[in-house]
């Protein structure tokens, strides 16, 4: 799905935030990204979600190579990247439900045809009962978990989640982790940056190490 070979990464005229990272994300896989404040796991981030492109070497996702994906390939291939930002982003003026609608709304879809389906994914992430309220009345854990529902609702293939149990206790960090496994099982790739070691003890998985802009793999 993503592949990295010999990529290196500058901003500006400075040194490489990230040197020579070579690896692959394969489909329906799930792996950790971790490593110290400042070792570039963002950065990173940024590359597989087409944000940012390499200062050199070869990014491939979905088999296209992303200095060559053009402006008018560039909607359809981010849809099949979903992006879980440690801010959450939701708007603030609009209920749950519609951030959670919102990517289905901007690509001029009929409400009728996915409100079923925004609320069936509510109700998985468990905000069932709180789809029609206001961002600013959700707890932090409840403003994740919309954040993550926003990110499936496309049903992408890759699932990108910055710090996603950053800013919630252990117990709904553990919860969190329940439902990006579910989704794995389900087919998606999930890529978690995290410097939680707690949490990625729970469960057998790859570990992507970053430290000083280098890779190292654990599988």
């Amino acid at each position: 799905m993503i592949s990295f070979e010999n990529v290196g990464l500058r901003y500006g005229l400075g040194q490489e935030v990230l040197s020579d990272l070579t690896f692959q994300v394969a489909p329906n896989s799930f792996q950790f990204l971790t490593g110290p404040s400042g070792a570039g796991k963002t950065s990173l981030l940024r590359l597989m979600m087409l944000a940012l492109k390499p200062t050199r070497g070869l990014v491939r996702i979905f088999e296209k190579n992303a200095t060559e994906i053009t402006r008018t390939e560039m909607p359809s291939i981010r849809r099949r990247v979903g992006v879980v930002f440690q801010d959450f982003r939701l708007l603030s003026h609009l209920t749950t439900y519609e951030n959670v609608a919102l990517p289905l709304l901007v690509r001029g879809k009929e409400e009728t045809s996915y409100r079923s389906d925004v609320t069936e994914l509510l109700r998985w992430v468990g905000l069932g009962e709180r789809m029609h309220v206001l961002p600013p009345v959700l707890s932090g854990g409840e403003k994740q978990r919309a954040a993550i529902a926003r990110a499936l609702i496309d049903q992408p293939s890759v699932l990108l989640a910055d710090e996603p149990t950053g800013n919630v206790d252990p117990p709904l960090a553990r919860r969190l982790l329940r439902l990006f496994v579910e989704l794995h099982r389900t087919g998606t790739s999930v890529i978690i940056a995290t410097h939680d070691l707690t949490l990625m003890d729970q469960i057998n998985a790859r570990r992507l190490v970053l430290n000083e802009g280098h890779l190292q793999i654990y599988d």
